[in-house]
């Protein structure tokens, strides 16, 4: 059987709600994502679709080029997975992917969160609820509770995840800060515009 790895991304993108929900973990970051790819080059999560629009939520295909992504600071864990595994997170995300503009951000289920009160919505998910339900979902892990109640920082802790990079995101790939040499970040060779 061929193993695979996963990308755990998780991020302080900076933005006032990321700042709002640090306020409250008290941890370094608060946004997570899945990649399938070493290099970043496909990022899922659910989080802003529009990038000037806080309003305007749901699935995305993150752009790591953007600027709240560039300049945000991150860690980056692999997860060694099945190659069957793998197909079955492929084929769950894009089904999600496909009915895309039927899924929308879980806001209550961020508050929820804060109370310990699991509050499931129809297809909507928070970003590490969606993490979370995309590896229990494909079989990668049996969470000891509800996944509408996990938090970015728990997600690396739930199973062998490894410790890729931690840093800022922009260096990510950069020589030999990339976790697996000969994988070069989308990021490689990009320069972060000054302000």
């Amino acid at each position: 059987m061929e193993e695979k790895k996963i990308y755990l991304l998780l991020t302080d993108t900076g933005t006032l709600f990321s700042r709002l929900i640090k306020c409250y973990t008290k941890k370094p970051y608060n946004h997570a994502s899945i990649a399938f790819d070493g290099e970043l080059a496909t990022v899922y999560s659910f989080g802003r679709k529009k990038p000037r629009n806080p309003f305007l939520c749901g699935f995305v295909k993150e752009d790591m080029l953007s600027d709240w992504f560039i300049r945000a600071n991150c860690a980056i864990y692999s997860l060694t997975v099945t190659d069957a595994q793998i197909n079955q997170m492929r084929s769950y995300i894009r089904e999600l992917e496909i009915q895309k503009e039927l899924y929308r951000y879980n806001l209550l289920g961020v508050f929820g969160v804060m109370f310990n009160k699991p509050i499931e919505r129809k297809n909507a998910f928070f970003c590490s609820q969606f993490v979370a339900s995309v590896l229990k979902h494909c079989n990668v892990i049996d969470f000891t509770k509800d996944v509408s109640l996990i938090k970015p920082h728990e997600l690396p802790y739930t199973a062998a995840f490894q410790l890729v990079y931690e840093g800022k995101l922009m260096a990510y790939g950069m020589g030999d800060l990339a976790g697996e040499k000969g994988a070069p970040s989308v990021l490689q060779g990009f320069e972060v515009p000054t302000t």
